[in-house]
Parts: C-alpha cells; structure tokens; sequence
C-alpha cells in the first residue's frame, strides 16, 4: 500500500467557515487531530493561537453548537461540536465515497491551503486525485510506501517544531536540498545561528525517538 500527502487549494466556496476565516485571525494553522462519526460531527483541533483568538475564530461559525478549549503544546486544543462538517458537498461525498483512508492531522493553513494524508492502493489513490482535482487544485506532495510503524515518541519544542516545519516549507529537507539555513532563518526571523540549532536539536529528538533510543546523560 501506499500514503500519499495532497496539497489541496479550497476556493471559498467549497472551504469550511474556519478556514476561510483564517486570512483575517490571529490564527494561522489549524490541525484537525481526531473526528467522530459523520452524524455526530464532533472534533477535536489544535490551533496555532490563544484560546480567546480560536475562539474568535469559532464563534461566528454558525454550525457550531459548543467549543471546549484547553491550552497546550504552544497553541490550544479545541473540541468543536457541530450540526454539520460544512465541507463543500462535493468534497465531502467524495471524501465519503472514496477507496482510501485518510490519517490525521489535516492541516489547514492560512490562504485557503489544506494538507492531508491518505493510505491506499495505488489505483484508489489516484482515482481519488483525479477525482479530487474536478472540483479542487489538487497535487501530490510527497509518496512513500505505508508502514504501520507506530508514531515514534519525541520532544520537540514548540519553537524546534516552527524551525522543522519552516525547513520544509523552504524545501531544506527536499532532494536535491532547494533551500538553506538562510532561509529556514528568514521564515523565523532568527539569525541562521538559531535556525541551524533549532534544526539540530530537533532532528536530533526526532531521531531518538524512531530508533527509541533515550537521551544520553553527559
């Protein structure tokens, strides 16, 4: 089998409320973590922002009849009960109908940019995507063979996780390598000096936690 990771642009039309929303917010990334059955449309987010600026994002959405928020990881979780996914209909029915099974987190980000991953064999995964691409811009970013590997215990900061994130934005990790220390720095605003620490600390606990090997006491 296969995992696939889809950049898709929603155009507002087809975009959830809180994506929309997130061009005029405080708040930048949503990541949806977990989500419930399709009748009971209940899920629980994690938001880039303060509670009280997820909660400037929710509340005008109208769909939503309760949010819990708890602060955590350097932004805030959030369980959001709702009447409705409102997803535009014909991503949702094609999400419904599709052979693949999606992984968490998707990702939304500002811009109208979402991330997801999905697992399956090949001739489901690209009928998906072309499926996807009648109604949505849709690429494929990245393809690997699927594992079921569990999700390897790490600590990451908060800030290392910004520098990890930022060095594939700037395709630092990309091969042949598109981007440099330079530029992971000017994603951060730091000096290169703390972009290139940020990344060593944090692929250093990144690795540790795959081979699952502890930190050495010095």
């Amino acid at each position: 089998m296969r995992r696939v990771t889809f950049a898709v642009d929603y155009p507002p039309s087809l975009a959830h409320p809180m994506h929309r929303r997130l061009d005029e917010s405080a708040v930048s990334r949503a990541e949806l973590l977990m989500w419930g059955p399709m009748d009971t449309v209940t899920t629980l987010a994690w938001y880039d922002g303060t509670p009280g600026a997820v909660r400037s994002l929710l509340d005008p959405v109208e769909s939503i009849t309760a949010v819990d928020l708890v602060a955590g990881d350097g932004g805030t979780y959030a369980f959001v009960h709702q009447t409705e996914y409102e997803l535009g209909a014909p991503v949702l029915d094609l999400v419904a109908d599709s052979g693949v099974v999606f992984l968490p987190p998707v990702t939304f980000e500002a811009g109208g940019r979402a991330r997801v991953e999905a697992v399956g064999e090949s001739e489901f995964l690209a009928e998906f995507h072309a499926d996807l691409r009648e109604h949505v811009d849709a690429t494929v970013e990245r393809v690997a063979d699927f594992r079921r590997w569990s999700t390897p215990a790490v600590d990451v900061t908060p800030r290392r996780h910004e520098a990890l994130a930022a060095a594939v934005a700037v395709g630092y990790y990309d091969v042949p390598r598109t981007g440099s220390v330079a530029d992971v720095a000017a994603e951060l605003d730091c000096a290169a000096s703390t972009a290139g620490e940020l990344l060593r600390k944090g692929e250093a606990a990144l690795v540790r936690g795959f081979v699952g090997r502890p930190r050495r006491q010095s």
